[in-house]
This record gives C-alpha cells, sequence and structure tokens, in this order.
C-alpha cells in the first residue's frame, strides 16, 4: 500500500483539484493522509465534508513543511510514503508508474517525479533534482520545453545532469528507508529539506529510480516563496553542505564550494535593494554562524556509500 501525505496550511482554494486527482489513480492501493498546519480558511470543514476517506491530521499551528510532513509519515500505513503538494494535480497513471519504477529499482529507495508547469503543461519544473559538485542543488530540466530530453527512466541521458534525488513537490520514498535514516529534518524548517533527505538517502548507500512519466502538474510558489523562501534557501544551503558533504569532496573542491557563496552573495549584493536579496544574505549570514553546529551533525548521518560512488551522482 502507498500512503500520499499532503501537507496544507490555508490552502482551500488547492484542494479540490489536487484531491479529486488522486480518485482518478489507475493505481487504487494508497491511502490519502492530509497534514493541516493550522488553516483558519475552513479547510478542515471542507475535507471532512467533500473528502471523508481521507485521514486528517490536524496541527494547532503551523509547524512548518517538515514537520507536518513528518507527521504524516508516523501516521502512514503504507509500505511507500508519496509526498504531494497541495498545489498540484497528478496524472491519472502517475501512482501507477511509482509503483513500476519501485519494481524495477529493487535498490532504490525513493522515486523522482516529472513535474510540469500547471499552467504550461508543456513545461518542465522538475524533472527530479541535481546537485553540484560546488554545493548548489537544482531542479533538472526547470522551465524548459519538455521535449522527451529527460524520458530516459536511468535519469543519466547524455549530456544531462543526473538524477540525485526527488523534489519534494512530488516524490515516493520507501517506508524503510526512511525507518533507517530518518524523516525530513525539522532543524531546516522549510526549504532543502528534500535536498537533506536525498543527500542522506544515497550517503546510505540507496539508487534513485527517475520515474519520467509520473507526472504531476505544479502550480510553482503558489503556497511559498518571498523574502522568507530566500532566507530559508541562503541559510539551509549551507546547513545541508556541512551536514551531509563528504571530507574527501570537500578537499577536492572547496574552491568551488566558496566561489560559489561568494558569487551567491555578490549577485544579492548588486540587487540589495529587492527584499528577495536581503533576505538571502541574512540567511547566508545565518548560515555561516550555525555552521559548528551543523558540523556536529555530520556524526548523525549514516554513511555507507564511498565519496567516488557520491561523486558519480553530482553534478559537475
Amino acid at each position: 500500500m502507498f500512503s500520499i501525505v499532503i501537507p496544507t496550511w490555508n490552502g482551500l482554494r488547492f484542494l479540490p483539484v489536487c484531491l479529486n486527482a488522486l480518485r482518478l489513480q489507475t493505481f487504487r492501493d494508497f491511502e490519502t493522509i492530509v497534514v493541516d498546519n493550522g488553516s483558519t480558511d475552513g479547510s478542515r470543514e471542507f475535507l471532512a465534508r467533500e473528502f471523508p476517506q481521507a485521514r486528517v491530521i490536524a496541527l494547532e499551528t503551523n509547524r512548518g513543511f517538515a514537520a507536518a510532513v513528518n507527521a504524516g509519515i508516523r501516521a502512514a500505513r503504507g509500505a511507500v510514503v508519496v509526498l504531494l503538494n497541495n498545489d498540484t494535480e497528478a496524472d491519472p497513471r502517475w501512482l501507477e508508474e511509482i509503483a513500476r519504477a519501485l519494481d524495477a529499482s529493487p535498490r532504490a529507495g525513493m522515486v523522482a517525479c516529472k513535474l510540469r508547469l500547471f499552467d504550461q503543461r508543456a513545461r518542465i519544473h522538475s524533472a527530479g533534482d541535481f546537485y553540484r559538485v560546488d554545493g548548489i542543488p537544482g531542479n533538472r530540466g526547470v522551465w524548459e520545453e519538455d521535449r522527451g530530453q529527460y524520458d530516459d527512466a536511468r535519469g543519466m541521458a547524455s549530456s544531462l545532469s543526473p538524477c540525485f534525488g526527488g523534489c519534494g513537490g512530488a516524490v515516493a520514498y520507501r517506508k524503510a528507508m526512511l525507518d533507517e535514516i530518518g524523516a525530513f529534518d525539522e532543524a531546516l524548517g522549510s526549504y532543502c529539506e528534500d535536498v537533506d533527505l536525498n543527500w542522506r538517502a544515497r550517503l546510505a548507500g540507496y539508487d534513485c529510480a527517475y520515474a519520467p512519466r509520473a507526472l504531476v502538474y505544479h502550480k510553482v510558489s503558489a503556497t511559498g516563496g518571498g523574502p522568507l523562501a530566500s532566507f530559508f534557501v541562503g541559510r539551509n544551503f549551507i546547513w545541508v553542505l556541512a551536514k551531509n558533504y563528504p571530507s574527501g569532496l570537500w578537499q577536492k573542491y572547496w574552491p568551488k564550494i566558496v566561489r560559489a557563496q561568494l558569487r551567491i552573495a555578490w549577485n544579492a549584493l548588486g540587487s540589495f535593494r529587492g527584499a528577495a536579496a536581503r533576505a538571502r544574505l541574512r540567511g547566508q549570514i545565518a548560515g555561516v554562524l550555525g555552521l559548528p553546529r551543523w558540523l556536529k551533525r555530520r556524526g548523525q548521518v549514516l554513511r555507507r556509500a564511498s565519496a567516488a560512488e557520491i561523486e558519480a551522482h553530482l553534478t559537475p
């Protein structure tokens, strides 16, 4: 069985499209868990009235994305936990394709889906996530027209970035893997918590399957974005690096890592009048100030994969 976990906060306007798409799934062995982060827009009443089959975990306050998802994971009964943003519409064969990818890849602990833009359905938001050797993560194929260039299920198409892990907007995890390596790191709050989980999965030796026909349409930044997001991204890029990046690769790539952070800071200074740019700089400062604490957390990460094995999945 699959357990679909949908975190939401004042997302009533998105829930009908998201949940109705689940009713159309060709794969039927799943439960739906909606984790409500203290909504005040009538979401809980709507769910009880229109989607009584969904299990609702009602949090009294907005505890952030990672905490909400973890509450759903703890309640999950399925062998596979599927994370889905509330501002999405899944293709009817989405779960079927995830199941096919898991069956074909027994070593995979996670499955990356293909997300396209909700309002421009021929354009990609994420064909799985990449992670560069300089410490910068991102979405493969973002904003590109989908011409089939990311349809290689191995995630290793020629001249394209390898698929390092899944985007948290739509991704599947084996529950056994989460039980071993841990769920989302709530200390990160929001943003990059999926990148951190991708790292811990890879370091523990798990593969990531890529399912190009597991399609989800995403209203990008409909439930996030702005200066707060810029702060978290600036901070969490550094914290995820400090916690996970292998020592052997750090010795090899530290000049690129430092240059990447300086480039981000320089670009933010050039746009300093903008609130998002100032927030990004504050985030970087918070990231640096938190380095001692996050470096100590390296010992908490299960490491079975060698630096060379990890490097094979990074983008130059």
